[in-house]
């Protein structure tokens, strides 16, 4: 990577594993929703068809332990707002560790 770029990824947890593989400086951050009831209500809520939220929340239990046991820092999504100034402090942390 380019010195002084920051690189956001949206990715699923065996994504992350490969990126922390290949880039063991990375700082994995694993944004989890409040609670399965509420994971539950926004996959409806965004219009996914009834088989695939059960499927997701099949495997969210497990995801969600592998993720924080990989993850550098957990963000709870519990407030959009509060999540996206956390991760944006995690990011400036990072620029002053590494700069």
């Amino acid at each position: 990577m380019g010195e002084g770029r920051d690189i956001v990824l949206e990715i699923e947890l065996h994504g992350a594993q490969q990126i922390k593989a290949t880039r063991p400086d990375a700082i994995l951050v694993f944004v989890r929703p409040p609670s399965r009831e509420e994971q539950q209500r926004r996959l409806q809520g965004r219009g996914d068809p009834e088989h695939h939220v059960v499927e997701r929340l099949r495997k969210a239990e497990d995801e969600e332990r592998q993720g924080a046991e990989i993850a550098d820092v957990v963000v709870i999504n519990d407030d959009l707002e509060r999540a996206v100034g956390e991760i944006e402090g995690i990011i400036r942390a990072a620029r002053g560790l590494s700069r």
